[in-house]
């Protein structure tokens, strides 16, 4: 016989407080929308962890307080031109030294024999040229030894025609011999024509000729001039005077051509090189002023050269010392003020923070009159320096603004601590 089953006491009592928990939790969902619809989202944080900075009115110095380090205005480089091993080291790097002081000798094997090579050459066709010169001497002193003797022959016939013409008026001598005599001529005075023409051909063709052996000659004497050049390249020597700052060689190790060696410092003349963030790019200008710290005491530089190439986020400066700046060394490292621009005396100004980085300075959380929470409010500012930012609007003197990281809240309208 089936017998009804009866719920204990427990069981009712805790499905009344599971009733009562899923009353509550729809309740608290439907005020929290509520509340969320109307005054935008909320979020509770740690009061603790943040920074609250005061927007204060005063005035705004635009600079940059930076750091630049010390380095060479002028540098002169030392590169290998023939390339070659290094066979013997001079000096050592950091010493002051003198304009054609030897510093690193090297020794390039194929150089050597291409020398070798060029002198031998240069002297083979200045052999040629000699040789030429000396075959054209002889054509030509030969064409003159003919010449001679065709005039001769010339003035004897001339000379025999006149006393054999008498004789054959007169029936002594025939005119065949006559005939023969003024042939003879013609042909030794065309002959003279003939020769005079071959003389003056090969004058011009010996002209030329030696003219472009000259300038063959003189080509393969500058090539070796040139090799002889790039041997004693081989010697490097010191430019200018000045210190040796860097001087990459050591003894036995291989240089291709144009491998740089070291440099040398022209002494006594620096240049402070300063790297800037990129947000100051289209701010800076050359002429700006800077003011430099120095032991004894602050000196004022320009702004010489700037070189817009960005750089791991950042840009680079040039200021050059004046004569103030003495005692300093290279890579020394100086502190120094950029004034970007005139000063404010009436400016809000509110404390730099992490904020920017999530805001981007267009919204901060602004503190509720009892501390309890801060709302979102829309701002825009202007110029920043090491220590504030310019408010343009939206703040007022005294607002208590959060300037802390908002990465785990910047979706909230609302801050509840």
């Amino acid at each position: 016989m089936d017998r009804k089953i009866e719920s204990s006491g427990l069981k009712k009592h805790a499905k009344k407080v599971a009733m009562s928990v899923i009353a509550l939790s729809v309740a608290a969902a439907a005020y929290g929308f509520s509340q969320s619809s109307s005054q935008g989202r909320s979020q509770t944080v740690n009061a603790s962890n943040l920074t609250v900075s005061t927007v204060n009115q005063g005035e705004f110095v635009d600079a940059l307080s930076l750091r630049g380090q010390v380095v060479p205005k002028t540098t002169i480089y030392l590169d290998t031109i023939a390339g070659g091993q290094v066979e013997e080291r001079l000096v050592e790097q950091g010493e002051f030294v003198k304009k054609g002081q030897p510093l690193v000798r090297l020794s390039n094997t194929n150089l050597q024999l291409d020398v070798m090579s060029r002198e031998a050459q240069v002297t083979e066709q200045l052999n040629f040229l000699r040789n030429t010169q000396m075959n054209m001497e002889t054509s030509r002193l030969n064409l003159r030894r003919d010449l001679l003797e065709i005039e001769l022959k010339i003035t004897h016939l001339t000379r025999r025609l006149k006393q054999t013409a008498p004789l054959v008026e007169k029936g002594m001598l025939s005119q065949e011999q006559l005939s023969e005599l003024k042939e003879d001529l013609a042909y030794y005075q065309a002959r003279k024509e003939l020769t005079i023409e071959r003389q003056q051909q090969e004058k011009s063709i010996r002209e030329v000729q030696l003219a472009q052996l000259q300038d063959s000659a003189e080509m393969l004497e500058k090539n070796l001039q040139f090799a002889r050049r790039n041997l004693d390249n081989l010697l490097i020597t010191a430019p200018v005077d000045g210190y040796l700052s860097e001087l990459d060689v050591e003894i036995g190790a291989s240089k291709s051509r144009g491998a740089r060696l070291g440099q040398i410092d022209i002494p006594n003349e620096y240049k402070l090189v300063i790297r800037l963030d990129e947000f100051y790019l289209s701010q800076v200008r050359s002429g700006m002023e800077v003011i430099i710290e120095l032991e004894q005491g602050d000196v004022s530089a320009t702004v010489t050269k700037i070189d817009s190439r960005v750089q791991q986020s950042q840009f680079q400066i040039e200021v050059e010392l004046p004569e103030q700046a003495s005692n300093i060394k290279r890579g020394q490292s100086l502190d120094v003020e950029l004034m970007l621009g005139g000063s404010q005396d009436n400016a809000l100004l509110l404390s730099r923070g992490a904020f920017f980085s999530s805001s981007g300075g267009n919204w901060v959380y602004v503190m509720n009159d009892d501390n309890s929470g801060a709302v979102r409010r829309d701002i825009r500012l202007g110029r920043k320096n090491q220590d504030y930012y310019e408010v343009l609007s939206g703040l007022e003197p005294g607002d208590k603004v959060i300037t802390s990281s908002y990465a785990n809240f910047d979706k909230a309208q609302q801050l509840q601590f």
